[in-house]
């Protein structure tokens, strides 16, 4: 199966290279986010039917085959070697790094609860620093779920099951 899914995004990394554009070029022409772009050029990321027209629109090589493919629920899946790539390394380092810490800002300032990775927004941007050098900017933007009480009269499938 993953040898599938390596030749389907093969094939759709070559038409976003055959189109010249940027991931956030695509963006801007679909509405979408620059790493949602990304996600869906590599089957991490479902293509929705109000979507496929625009993402058609802005990357012509993409063949119907390959638009209903990107339609259909993906395997979402990593390769664990990509740690060792370099970026990936780094940003995996940051978020050990901070994590602890954020994890406590988001407890502080929402209560106790978690930061969704599926009502999930990301995108990279780049900007200048104050010492005038390029500086990449991630962004996570994922919905808030508060941790629940568990209590038995709250649990819809038991009460079922009487």
């Amino acid at each position: 199966m993953e040898d599938a899914k390596a030749a389907i995004c093969s094939r759709l990394q070559s038409a976003k290279l055959n189109s010249g554009k940027s991931y956030s070029e695509i963006a801007e022409e679909t509405g979408l986010t620059n790493v949602y772009v990304a996600q869906l050029l590599r089957r991490q990321a479902q293509l929705k039917p109000e979507t496929a027209p625009k993402l058609k629109a802005s990357l012509p090589g993409l063949s119907g085959e390959l638009i209903d493919e990107m339609m259909r629920p993906p395997l979402r899946s990593y390769n664990p070697n990509l740690i060792q790539e370099p970026t990936v390394y780094r940003l995996n380092e940051a978020v050990m790094h901070f994590g602890e810490s954020i994890k406590e800002i988001i407890n502080e300032e929402f209560g106790d609860g978690i930061m969704s990775a599926i009502d999930f927004y990301c995108s990279v941007d780049k900007v200048k620093g104050a010492d005038g050098k390029d500086r990449a900017v991630v962004t996570f933007d994922g919905k808030y779920l508060p941790y629940t009480e568990q209590k038995s009269e709250d649990m819809v499938s038991r009460s079922k099951l009487r």
